[in-house]
């Protein structure tokens, strides 16, 4: 990816860098299946916790393309597993993950002792920001 500009990054961080709800499109057998997803934004990069048996995940295995929404923002991005929210590889996004979702994580909804409560990380290839009229692009 072509590295976001200081401005760029400021207001990516600005809006994306909490817990923010955005859409994660998935391509399987050349149909497109959109769902929206909690995630946390840094570095270049959104961060969602995830079930490595979901549809999603299953899509990605075939094809690790994805698309991205947010406000007043589209992408393209990878979407990589990085495995196991719990192993030790993980501790720091974990930490920042547990940090950012506290008001929902412990929910019941996830369950950490399940070796297929996963992290997924979207590296962005390109994308197209909109702020206050200033297009910025990578």
């Amino acid at each position: 990816m072509k590295k976001l500009g200081y401005e760029a990054e400021k207001i990516m961080t600005e809006r994306f860098g909490k817990d923010t709800v955005i859409a994660l499109a998935t391509v399987e057998n050349g149909l497109p299946y959109v769902r929206y997803v909690n995630a946390y934004y840094e570095n270049g990069a959104f961060y969602i916790i995830t079930y490595a048996l979901s549809d999603k995940m299953k899509h990605m295995e075939k094809n690790s393309s994805v698309a991205i929404a947010g406000e007043w923002f589209t992408a393209h991005g990878k979407g990589i597993s990085l495995g196991y929210f719990g192993k030790k590889e993980n501790q720091e996004i974990a930490g920042k993950l547990k940090n950012v979702f506290s008001e929902w994580i412990d929910n019941g909804h996830n369950n950490f002792d399940d070796e297929n409560t996963i992290i997924l990380c979207v590296e962005l290839t390109d994308g197209l920001l909109l702020s206050h009229g200033t297009r910025y692009e990578f």
